[in-house]
């Protein structure tokens, strides 16, 4: 069966179309303050109206105005995002609203990419706005981001009346709002497949999500309003459908993409209070794969990746209202899914916008792996799985991918005129990013991912006695509720000393630190300058419980290692790491790179021995060439994986010439040699070279003179630390 096209594939096919569009005139089409607009200054203290915490949650995440960034990588990055929020006029997002609303456009041309004036996606890029605008303002309270929120927003609400009192087709209910007419919604109903229609409820919920983040992330009242009467409207379409009819239409490849159309019912209902709005987001259940996932039968093989991701998010959410098990087990069980078995190094999952079969790493690696899209909502799964069940692997994944994959999708450079992010980030050899997407899906969620770093840094437990210290990013957290102001001092991602420092308040709490799981190399913590006696696990947390004073100090020191992660299905497909960080090669090459690490290892049996800084920070060179961080978000060709050769049994010049054989796992004999690694002294390594060597011969992989050949070598080879 062949692959259906992906949206990238047709949106390539009309790039030149899209590139033709002027954005020359963009600063023209600003808008002014609305008439009898309150003032920028009134507008700056306008308060939000956050969602109600679930009693299910025993974790709390902090509002995105009480965790503000420090200097460094990411504050850079999201520096480059709130430039184009600042910078983006308005009124090109609105124009597909309201020329569908039959209202004056005002000159304004559409963004671009799927967002054109006769796009079957239209619509969808300006919900995404609407939240980055919200995020950008609850972070910085900037004035002119809310003057230009609310203008969006009242915008909208004058599109909904206008398509309620003279939309063509008139709507079926008076709360339909999108940049298209109903039609595409009405075709989905008799099971029109893609791309005839594209995903209307997938729009719908992007233009909903932004309006409540409107609302509860800057207090807008109008937004929730507008929000509600959608609401309203999909209950009106959906709600008398049968329930084999709606199983169907969530079938279709992308036409029936919904995005998290359950979990935005699920958050108005939590807002309104209306039935009406619960009943909706239980007609997004996906029956077939929702079962499957409760009972944890992995039929992910050959599926949407994005098109399903989202909607495991929303039915924990309907957990939280409704309380059904199956909705939480499903989502733990999802995830477990994708984040391991169809994970590849920097994050990411898909080929292509598709699930592979579970562990099918090294065999699809292209220039169309980790759609960025799927990475944005892995990563709210997995912070959502969290708030229930507090488990340092979500946070260690999450930590993977913002840092190797959202970090990197953005480029280093500014602009005003497009996101500058990344749709697909392959993980071939000899692959290039590519940045832009103005208008697409990836863009969309790219725009979110740069103006809401600190999310998931802190958060707190639900009696207010525990601090989850998640992420180590430069930034200070605020938490009114208890006095407390503490600083983190970060270089992060470079390595170095971790301080948090309570600036203001203090008092009895219980601070959870996060043990990475990649912190093999040690994991140390001082209060006040006292080393503190502490069992720090890798993939764990640990507590540190104390009347915690003003002016208190704790550092935190995990140093970084290089290692190696091997492709689940191809134990010689390899990635390099610094700690949490991918290194890539630096190569146009189209072929994979060899390397070969172990001839080159003293005693301490570290990477270090044969990767070598290269000069600046985080960069390294071995096998000629340079291994530079992957979130530099650049244009250079790149290997994210190498082919790994260790043919022969050698150690430094000392060559045995016995085949490095391999053994069930895939493991060969030196790697499972080198794991024991460090060696206290020359004997101590020969020593176990016997002793592995003999079990070799036990096993049948060496024959007697070959294992005394190989503890010749080692002996010749007389080894150092």
């Amino acid at each position: 069966m062949s692959q259906p096209p992906t949206r990238r594939r047709l949106l390539s096919l009309a790039a030149g179309a899209a590139a033709a569009t002027p954005l020359v005139q963009a600063a023209s089409l600003a808008h002014a303050t609305p008439a009898g607009q309150a003032p920028a200054q009134a507008l700056a203290q306008a308060p939000a109206a956050p969602l109600p915490v679930p009693a299910t949650w025993s974790a709390h995440p902090f509002p995105l105005n009480q965790v503000t960034l420090g200097d460094g990588v990411f504050r850079a990055k999201r520096d480059l995002m709130l430039t184009y929020a600042r910078s983006y006029p308005a009124d090109r997002i609105l124009a597909v609203f309201r020329a569908n609303a039959g209202l004056d456009t005002r000159g304004a041309q559409p963004p671009g990419g799927w967002e054109t004036s006769d796009g079957n996606l239209r619509g969808h890029y300006g919900g995404h706005f609407l939240t980055l605008i919200a995020q950008a303002y609850a972070d910085t309270r900037e004035a002119a981001l809310k003057s230009k929120l609310d203008y969006l927003v009242g915008a909208l609400g004058e599109c909904q009346t206008a398509l309620a009192e003279r939309g063509n087709p008139r709507p079926s209910h008076p709360g339909f709002l999108a940049a298209y007419p109903e039609t595409q919604f009405i075709l989905l109903e008799s099971y029109t497949t893609y791309p005839t229609i594209w995903a209307p409820y997938y729009t719908c919920h992007k233009i909903m999500r932004g309006l409540l983040d409107a609302h509860t992330l800057a207090g807008n009242a109008q937004a929730l309003t507008i929000a509600s009467k959608t609401g309203d409207w999909v209950h009106s379409r959906l709600g008398g459908l049968p329930k084999a009819q709606l199983d169907r239409m969530w079938s279709i490849y992308i036409a029936g993409e919904y995005g998290g159309m359950n979990e935005v019912m699920a958050d108005l209902h939590a807002l309104t209070g209306k039935a009406e709005h619960l009943a909706a987001a239980r007609c997004f259940d996906n029956t077939a794969l929702l079962d499957a996932c409760a009972q944890d039968r992995d039929i992910l093989d050959g599926r949407h990746a994005n098109q399903h991701i989202p909607q495991f998010t929303g039915y924990l959410r309907l957990f939280d209202e409704t309380g059904e098990e199956r909705y939480a087990e499903a989502a733990r069980n999802f995830w477990g899914m994708v984040a391991g078995p169809r994970t590849y190094s920097l994050g990411g999952t898909g080929q292509g916008e598709m699930f592979k079969a579970r562990g099918a790493i090294a065999a699809t690696l292209d220039d169309k792996n980790a759609e960025t899209c799927a990475t944005y909502n892995m990563l709210k799964l997995s912070r959502q799985l969290f708030f229930r069940e507090p488990d340092a692997a979500r946070m260690d994944y999450y930590e993977r991918g913002l840092t190797n994959h959202i970090l990197a999708s953005r480029r280093d450079t500014a602009s005003t005129s497009s996101p500058e992010v990344t749709y697909f980030v392959g993980m071939g050899p000899g692959v290039v990013r590519e940045y832009g997407n103005t208008g697409t899906c990836c863009g969309g969620t790219g725009m979110e991912n740069h103006s809401k770093y600190q999310d998931s840094v802190y958060f707190r437990s639900a009696d207010g006695n525990a601090l989850y210290v998640n992420l180590y990013l430069a930034s200070t957290l605020r938490w009114p509720e208890r006095g407390l102001v503490l600083d983190q001092t970060s270089a992060y991602p470079a390595e170095g000393v971790r301080t948090l420092t309570f600036r203001e308040g203090g008092g009895r709490l219980d601070l959870r630190l996060r043990v990475p799981s990649w912190a093999t190399g040690g994991f140390t913590v001082t209060v006040n300058g006292v080393r503190q006696r502490v069992e720090a696990v890798p993939g764990s947390y640990l507590t540190l419980s104390r009347n915690w004073r003003s002016g208190d100090r704790v550092g935190i020191s995990a140093p970084y290692r290089l290692r190696v992660e091997r492709a689940l299905d191809d134990p010689t497909v390899q990635s390099v790491f610094f700690g949490p960080l991918l290194l890539a090669a630096q190569s146009p090459e189209a072929g994979f790179r060899t390397f070969s690490f172990y001839k080159g290892f003293t005693l301490r049996g570290d990477l270090a021995d044969v990767i070598r800084p290269e000069g600046r920070p985080l960069h390294f060179t071995t096998h000629g060439l340079t291994l530079a961080p992957f979130f530099v978000g650049n244009d250079a060709r790149y290997h994210a994986y190498f082919r790994r050769s260790e043919p022969v049994v050698v150690f430094g010049t000392a060559d045995s010439g016995v085949p490095n054989r391999t053994r069930g796992d895939g493991l060969t004999f030196l790697d499972v040699l080198w794991a024991r690694a460090p060696f206290a002294t020359s004997e101590a390594f020969v020593r176990a070279v016997r002793v592995l060597a003999d079990g070799w011969v036990t096993e049948g992989r060496f024959t007697g003179a070959e294992r005394d050949a190989v503890v010749a070598a080692a002996t010749r080879a007389g080894l150092r630390g």
